[in-house]
């Protein structure tokens, strides 16, 4: 028989990936990441044009060979796009995309040293979570083998399912409990398109015989390489779209999580339609009120939580503590006494010695629960 525990901790973690990361993303500069980002989405809508002109090709030609290459690589499944020499492309062969030729980009990975991984690990170890929503792990396997791995199998359940993103950065979920029904919601659409980034999966996670919990896990749309405010748009339908996974449930009896990176501060309208549903609450909300300088999770320009472990009336009833964990970010130490006092001083771990050996540049949210 399966009987509840005394207590209960959740927690929320962007790892950027676990074992390898999309090379146009690896970047410590945001600014180099959205640049390389706005040029590849110029090449997946140049070459998706159903008739290319002269310009077209070269402009083709001369952004992939040119740059692009070392970041994606053009998957020709049917026909081919470029002319080539041997291995060496020397042209764009197809009039267009359809009749001559079908595929699409994959984005090069580059992989991660052991010790990005142990940190990364270690964070996991210490934020001891009995359920962990996983923002941007690769797939089921790996996240099946940084368990098994680097956690010493702690997590009796794993689950991904892969979405929306082609870089391969999708929400999964660890559990030390057995899983029930999981709904999916990558084929939601808004018109043709879909809503979600990656996805916005539903896990029943049974944590006794007589009690289920429902984590809603989540990565809403980034603000990066954004032009006319279509990110911060989508931003605000796809945490609308979540709030509407919401109604079925009744907020008031139900034990529902919905948890992960918002991309987006508790104050920002494009949070508003879901931050504003009722018998929902933000852990870091009910542990610090409105104290931003300890409830931030990010810090590019300012210091800022952008992720999140929000719950039902029932859990909130039931709420201990929260917190951030931070150690695993680079640079902890300095950005915090850079902040002139307005920011506590933490350290990293000391394992933390570079930008590409820290854990996440996210703090994993976490809160602990009476049973």
């Amino acid at each position: 028989m399966n009987e509840m525990a005394d207590s209960l901790r959740i927690g929320s973690f962007n790892v950027q990936n676990l074992f390898q990361r999309a090379k146009a993303l690896n970047y410590q500069n945001h600014g180099k990441v959205d640049k390389v980002l706005q040029k590849i989405q110029e090449f997946r809508d140049i070459i998706g044009k159903n008739v290319y002109t002269d310009n077209d090709k070269q402009k083709i030609f001369e952004m992939y060979t040119g740059e692009l290459w070392e970041f994606i690589e053009v998957r020709e499944n049917r026909g081919k796009l470029f002319s080539r020499k041997g291995q060496k492309i020397t042209g764009v062969q197809a009039a267009g995309k359809g009749d001559d030729w079908d595929g699409e980009i994959s984005f090069k990975p580059d992989p991660f040293d052991k010790l990005t991984r142990e940190n990364t690990a270690k964070v996991i170890r210490d934020l001891n979570a009995d359920i962990l929503c996983v923002v941007e792990a690769e797939d089921r396997p790996t996240l099946k083998a940084f368990d098994a791995q680097m956690l010493k199998s702690r997590y009796t359940c794993d689950m991904l399912m892969d979405g929306n993103d082609d870089r391969g950065i999708d929400v999964g979920l660890y559990s030390k409990f057995p899983l029930g029904t999981i709904h999916t919601h990558i084929f939601d659409k808004k018109g043709r398109s879909e809503v979600f980034s990656r996805d916005a999966p539903e896990y029943e996670v049974r944590i006794s015989d007589k009690q289920s919990l429902v984590m809603v896990c989540n990565h809403l749309k980034s603000k990066g390489y954004d032009t006319n405010n279509t990110a911060d748009k989508r931003r605000k339908e796809q945490a609308a779209a979540v709030a509407g996974i919401l109604a079925k449930y009744d907020m008031k009896r139900d034990w529902v999580v919905v948890a992960g990176d918002f991309n987006d501060t508790p104050d920002s309208p494009q949070l508003e339609p879901l931050l504003s549903v009722s018998d929902l609450h933000d852990v870091l909300s009910l542990q610090f009120g409105n104290d931003m300088a300890k409830r931030w999770t990010y810090h590019y320009k300012a210091f800022e939580q952008i992720d999140y472990v929000l719950v039902s009336k029932p859990l909130k009833d039931r709420f201990v503590k929260a917190g951030v964990a931070r150690n695993g970010m680079f640079n902890l130490e300095k950005m915090t006494k850079g902040s002139g006092g307005k920011i506590p001083v933490e350290k990293e771990y000391p394992t933390v010695t570079r930008w590409s050996d820290a854990a996440s540049d996210h703090g994993a949210v976490w809160a602990d629960f009476r049973m």
